[in-house]
């Protein structure tokens, strides 16, 4: 696919310096783009590579940004196209140059079975060998790929898109593009358990899980039902791969919960919160608006709207920070307190040898 850099420019609602008229074939990042490729520039640790960048065009941020480019960097002949978010602008370029596969023809696979009172909106795909139990809902041009299972009492939205051997289980609900990814299961029991007698006695999860709009989850991920109730994904969070969301999880709208993390039950996250990858949150406690929790921190109680976290257990981010310099430094610590105990005991030694009396 070709298009001109004014085209481009129109479609991505960015300002063009240079030659309108250049022919665009692709995209590529800034050290490995060539000869009619469009590049960006988001970050200033990658502003070293401009000078050598051999594309035809680069996506960069406005002048007025803290961030700004030197034009003497910038190569001869290179079109420059500027834009609050360059990075975002790019995306939208990747779909302009790689626009998705076609959505799957309407219609039910002769080998997906289809319970009773299964209502299939306009536009709906169900894929070979997927199974649809009884009073199922799939919502207008949803698409169901091959071998997912979708259980009783089940409500799917419109442009829904359920990945490959996906099962969403009994009286689970899903707002409208919803999106996914292959392996998850949505609805699963939640680990609960009464212990009596020396034993454990499973607790009945009679539940359900409700997703919101524009949810996307990775693919292998585990969201568990409500014991009572509905474990909730709010409205535009997104959820990495290998992520566990326990029973009666509150998950607010336009969260990023990455990679192998682990959400124990009945906690609440606010919105906008970031859970970075792996880490792990007891259960019944909150975490609040905008909260952000670094990589690999094991959080054990609430967190303010707005802290930023680190560590495990985790704690402010700022005093992370002082106690993991603390312990850079133990070694000379260590070394200085063992000189410190070896000059009091040649004290101590001096002291208990004097023939002087006692001081009053």
């Amino acid at each position: 696919m070709t298009v001109t850099l004014r085209e481009l420019a129109g479609q991505l609602q960015a300002r063009l310096v240079g030659d309108g008229d250049t022919v665009l074939t692709g995209v590529a990042g800034i050290e490995d783009a060539g000869s009619g490729h469009l590049t960006f520039l988001a970050n200033p640790k990658y502003a070293q590579h401009l000078k050598l960048t051999r594309a035809s065009a680069i996506l960069l941020p406005p002048e007025s940004a803290t961030f700004r480019v030197n034009s003497q960097d910038v190569p001869p002949g290179l079109a420059l196209l500027f834009h609050p978010n360059p990075y975002y602008a790019f995306l939208q370029a990747l779909r302009v140059f790689h626009p998705g596969p076609p959505a799957p023809e309407p219609g039910v696979d002769c080998s997906a079975r289809i319970g009773k009172r299964v209502h299939l909106a306009d536009g709906v795909h169900v894929g070979p060998n997927c199974v649809i139990e009884d009073n199922v809902s799939l919502g207008t041009g949803s698409v169901i790929l091959a071998g997912s299972f979708v259980g009783t009492r089940s409500v799917i939205g419109e442009d829904c898109c359920i990945g490959p051997t996906t099962s969403i289980l009994p009286g689970c609900t899903l707002g409208n593009r919803v999106r996914i990814h292959p392996g998850t299961v949505i609805g699963s029991d939640g680990f609960g358990y009464a212990p009596y007698q020396g034993r454990h006695h499973k607790i009945p999860q009679v539940g359900g899980v409700t997703v919101g709009d524009d949810v996307e989850i990775g693919a292998c991920c585990a969201i568990d039902r409500a014991t009572m109730g509905q474990t909730t994904i709010g409205r535009g969070t997104k959820i990495d791969n290998l992520v566990q969301i326990a029973h009666n999880v509150q998950i607010g709208e336009d969260c990023i919960i990455v990679s192998q993390v682990g959400i124990s039950g009945s906690t609440k996250l606010g919105d906008r919160v970031t859970l970075a990858g792996q880490v792990g949150v007891i259960g019944h406690i909150e975490i609040g608006n905008g909260a952000v929790v670094a990589a690999q921190s094991g959080v054990g109680k609430s967190i303010p709207a707005g802290g930023q976290h680190f560590g495990s257990p985790s704690v402010d981010f700022s005093r992370q920070k002082r106690i993991i310099a603390a312990m850079h430094s133990l070694p000379e610590h260590v070394k200085t307190i063992r000189s410190l105990e070896k000059r009091i005991a040649e004290l101590e030694a001096r002291l208990n040898g004097s023939s002087r009396p006692p001081i009053d």
